[in-house]
């Protein structure tokens, strides 16, 4: 089993900035994908971003090329999305997720954390 648990969402204003951290912990694989989701209230998850853990490769989806970015501290065994220039669009709860599969699908992930709420206001 793999545990992720997020943290640093929050409220802030439209182009304010957020990291959010995704703490993993238990049978961890350095051939995981570890993606971050979203999904706002009505709407399906989607995918917003993903690195390989292994060789670091990222991955973005188009509307937050440039204003966001995923890392990740081998050491401490975190993965981070830093989001700047954000949008009141941003708004939405914001899953970690780790997996073998497809970086951009919700079924190519088979651990997902609880979430954390991101509320960007204009």
């Amino acid at each position: 089993q793999v545990q992720l648990v997020e943290s640093g969402g929050g409220l802030v204003q439209a182009g304010g900035s957020l990291r959010l951290s995704c703490a993993v912990s238990g049978r961890t694989s350095s051939s995981y994908v570890m993606g971050w989701f979203r999904q706002a209230p009505g709407k399906e998850r989607e995918f917003v971003a993903a690195i390989r853990w292994r060789v670091g490769y990222t991955y973005y989806t188009e509307f937050v090329k440039g204003r966001f970015t995923i890392s990740r501290d081998n050491a401490k065994n975190t993965v981070y999305l830093q989001m700047n220039s954000l949008k009141p669009e941003d708004t939405a709860v914001y899953y970690c997720a780790a997996g073998l599969g497809y970086y951009s699908s919700t079924s190519g992930y088979d651990y997902w954390g609880h979430g954390t709420q991101v509320t960007v206001s204009s």
